[in-house]
């Protein structure tokens, strides 16, 4: 008999995609609106991309902690309460009276993402048979896409015409559909078994698993420094009017789903040099910003292959790492994986206000691509010799 995905499975990884969804919306919806918090609050964008910088690193900070703390409860409760204090988080966001309750609403956020990567991914891998972990794991990705695609840029249309602040109640007002979905469409789900911290070493202790959290790390950091400020970028350096930007992220977000689809495809034939021409392809990116933002058509082209890498790159990196993890290990491995990754993004947003504010944002892309050049070397000589011995 062939084996399929029954109906109520493909429900609840349908409510797994709009969760991420809308936690990868909100994660980046700063970015889109930079401009216009900073007005707002009468500062400057560097300072006010603090609210990203300070944001991923309490996500890096907290994802473990977190994630051992609420570890006895099961996958629903605990993706319910996490959904629902993102929502009432995103409230408060869209009526901070200034730019520390923005600040404080924002890490209340953080401590929501924190969680919810944790065990998403965990998540949709238990809700299916080993034969679709793939198809899970790329709805979970999708969802992703889909903020790249439709949420930042739909987030940034709606501050344009309505203000800023409606963005964030509209992510609130999602948020509190998707708790009711999760309430009445998703089954019961043990998390296996609680989680300890004497698993941490024994994470820690394994050359792949080393390898994949030092490149996230670096990577991440690299690109960061660049994504964090392509708002003002695309708009000082390249010219673009306000449209265009949201054109250029639209079209960032439907690249990704070809950078899913291209992990589908030749990931476990390629696993070996995959996750390495990705980060490859990312410098290669960050190098280029500056030199083809006198064509707008270059301009285009390389954030639409931007979009793709980086889509490429995040899916490659997680599986590997769910791969790689001992088992009944993966929330934990995930968890470190999210709160380096975090890191990453926090360095990268303060090394780029750094750079944009005392040398200039046009060499954002040649510091982040120096960064990922690093990035790739140390790939090539630690993590790709190991990444052929992780079974599909």
């Amino acid at each position: 008999m062939k084996e399929e995905i029954t109906r109520k499975q493909w429900i609840t990884l349908f409510g797994m995609t709009i969760a991420a969804f809308i936690f990868n919306t909100s994660e980046f919806m700063p970015i889109g609106l930079l401009i216009d918090i900073s007005n707002d609050f009468n500062m400057t964008e560097a300072r006010a991309g603090m609210i990203i910088t300070i944001y991923a690193w309490v996500v890096m900070l907290l994802s473990l902690p977190l994630m051992m703390l609420v570890s006895r409860f099961s996958y629903k409760k605990l993706l319910l309460n996490c959904v629902a204090f993102f929502g009432i988080s995103h409230i408060i966001s869209a009526i901070a009276p200034s730019f520390m309750i923005l600040l404080l609403s924002r890490i209340g956020v953080a401590c929501a993402h924190s969680i919810f990567w944790s065990i998403a991914t965990p998540i949709a891998v238990k809700l299916v048979s080993e034969k679709f972990r793939s198809l899970a794991m790329s709805m979970v990705v999708t969802g992703t896409s889909i903020a790249m695609i439709a949420g930042l840029p739909l987030g940034r249309i709606i501050g344009l015409r309505f203000g800023w602040r409606m963005t964030f109640l509209s992510i609130a007002v999602i948020a509190f559909i998707l708790f009711f979905y999760i309430q009445f469409s998703f089954p019961k789900m043990s998390n296996g078994r609680n989680l300890s911290l004497h698993r941490f070493p024994l994470l820690l202790k394994k050359p792949m698993l080393q390898g994949l959290y030092i490149v996230t790390l670096v990577v991440v950091t690299a690109y960061y420094i660049s994504y964090s400020y392509i708002e003002p970028f695309l708009f000082q350096i390249a010219k673009f009017s306000e449209n265009m930007i949201t054109i250029v992220l639209i079209i960032f977000g439907v690249s990704g789903i070809l950078g899913s689809l291209f992990f589908s495809i030749f990931y476990n034939k390629y696993k070996k040099y995959f996750f390495f021409a990705s980060i490859i392809s990312i410098m290669a990116v960050l190098f280029l910003l500056t030199p083809i933002s006198s064509s707008w058509l270059l301009t285009i082209f390389i954030f639409a292959f931007w979009g793709m890498v980086v889509t490429a790159y995040n899916v490659s990196g997680q599986a590997a790492i769910i791969n790689a993890a001992p088992p009944g290990t993966a929330p934990v491995a995930m968890s470190i994986y999210s709160g380096l990754y975090n890191l990453g993004i926090g360095l990268g947003s303060w090394l780029g206000g750094i750079i944009t504010a005392n040398i200039s944002i046009s060499y954002l892309g040649y510091y982040g691509g120096i960064i990922a050049l690093a990035g790739g070397v140390y790939c090539l000589c630690r993590v790709v010799p190991l990444l052929a011995k992780i079974k599909s």
